[in-house]
């Protein structure tokens, strides 16, 4: 078949380049080819049965809406927060995107209030001990959808979409990219079991972080201009949400950044989720990640958060995303396949964690099917210590973080290393190929992709 607009990848950059493209009237015909399903279909079978059952296709981290809008679904509002695009596109045209495709969201219905603005000398105190721990506090005001509030927000954007003409081919992977004498023509896909051909006069991939991988071997076989970036091995880490109290109230995430001694590796806080619980998310050949999810009603007594350390590779090595993916593996080896877990002053004494220390810890935790075990067998040395020092810094500033129960789930990873190189059009070294959100390795989170997305509608037209 033949289409305007093949958008490839049904995450926030490719239903923002439709719903822009949708909202100032294009005539264009829009196909968008999801590996996953539509969203009134993800359903996580652990939800019943109590433990992950590894799916396929992982429903929290494919289909419509992406793995972002169902861990936590925040909106971070600035644009010194989610990535480099304003790099490349101006800081300015960043931001004043940001508060119009945040006006969008509104009207589909998330939540008016905005946290991080009500306490500003509790904020204040904050900036303050991060610097005495030196570390630097990045602020950015979040608008919370929360996971279920995320899920109806973003079906009434599909259900939009398709009101207004816009098609949608679900469980529908990408096999290829049809790339000739420099320039896209369009993409082999999967539809009902059989391969078929779609030609596309403009082609978007928004594959996201669930698709970095697959975007960084078509580059390759098909001379697509590209650099590896930075990979992201960490941690998941619970406290008590006390713990978290004064942080949690003035500013709800807290996004702290340190170069922690002896290796001075860039180390940050991500993906704050007071009330929240921790979860695995599964990726191609069975890799188990774990993530955090915050809900809008459904809370427990803990915060989780996730605290990366920032890997960069070039010479002679540059398959940063293999790196990742060898680190998860060895990791899920040794929990047998299953998220490991394991409490930091069982690190510090040189142990790992048994299931019955953990029973009898105050502190539960929230993925009752973690392995106790020892996640410092799996992770790099170079990873751990500077996570482990990272710690001891954000015990300056949360008092009671660096405490003996705390508790540190692995892997965490963050797959968006393959940067596309592209001008500030989104126009890559293939004439009509286009690449947008976390997969093109220039934003992180929900918003940056969705600000991508509503710039790319408005240079396709």
């Amino acid at each position: 078949m033949k289409t305007d607009v093949l958008i490839i990848g049904a995450g926030p950059a490719g239903i923002f380049t439709a719903l822009e493209l949708v909202e100032m009237q294009s005539d264009k015909r829009i196909l968008i080819v999801e590996k996953g399903e539509s969203i009134e279909r993800r359903y996580c079978p652990k939800v019943k049965c109590g433990v992950c059952m590894k799916c396929k296709n992982c429903a929290i981290t494919t289909g419509f809406s992406g793995a972002g809008a169902f861990s936590d679904g925040k909106l971070s509002l600035s644009a010194d927060v989610g990535g480099d695009l304003p790099d490349l596109i101006g800081r300015e045209l960043a931001q004043e995107t940001i508060r119009y495709v945040d006006g969008i969201y509104l009207k589909f219905g998330a939540d008016e209030r905005v946290e991080g603005l009500a306490h500003p000398d509790k904020v204040a105190k904050i900036r303050q001990k991060a610097t005495e721990a030196g570390l630097r506090l990045v602020e950015c005001p979040i608008r919370h959808m929360g996971t279920e509030r995320a899920h109806d927000i973003y079906f009434a954007i599909e259900k939009h979409l398709i009101a207004s003409g816009v098609e949608m081919y679900f469980n529908t992977p990408c096999k290829d990219l049809m790339i000739e004498d420099g320039a896209c023509s369009g993409a082999v896909i999967y539809k009902d079991g059989k391969e078929e051909i779609i030609y596309a006069d403009k082609v978007v991939v928004a594959t996201g972080r669930r698709g970095a991988d697959w975007l960084e071997r078509a580059c390759k076989a098909h001379g697509i201009e590209h650099q590896p970036g930075t990979v992201d091995v960490g941690v998941r880490v619970e406290v008590k949400s006390e713990v978290m109290s004064e942080v949690n109230e003035a500013l709800y995430e807290s996004k702290l950044i340190g170069y922690p001694q002896p290796f001075k590796n860039k180390v940050r806080t991500f993906c704050q989720n007071p009330g929240g619980f921790v979860a695995q998310e599964n990726y191609d050949n069975a890799l188990a990640v774990v993530n955090g999810h915050s809900f809008k009603d459904k809370k427990s007594s803990n915060t989780n958060l996730a605290i990366l350390c920032s890997h960069n590779f070039s010479v002679p090595f540059d398959r940063p995303i293999e790196f990742a993916q060898k680190v998860g593996e060895l990791t899920n080896m040794l929990g047998a396949g299953r998220i490991l877990v394991q409490r930091y002053g069982d690190i510090l004494k040189g142990k790992r964690t048994w299931q019955k220390e953990l029973d009898e810890s105050s502190l539960r935790p929230t993925l009752t099917d973690a392995v106790a075990g020892d996640i410092t067998s799996a992770m790099p040395y170079r990873s751990m210590l500077s996570i482990l020092n990272f710690i001891k810094q954000m015990d300056i500033v949360v008092p009671g973080f660096a405490d003996d129960e705390t508790l540190l789930y692995s892997p965490e990873l963050k797959f968006y290393s393959n940067k596309i190189k592209m001008d500030k059009n989104f126009n890559t070294s293939v004439r009509n190929l286009h690449c947008l959100g976390d997969s093109s390795g220039w934003t992180r989170g929900l918003m940056m992709a969705s600000v991508m997305g509503v710039l790319m509608a408005r240079r396709i037209l």
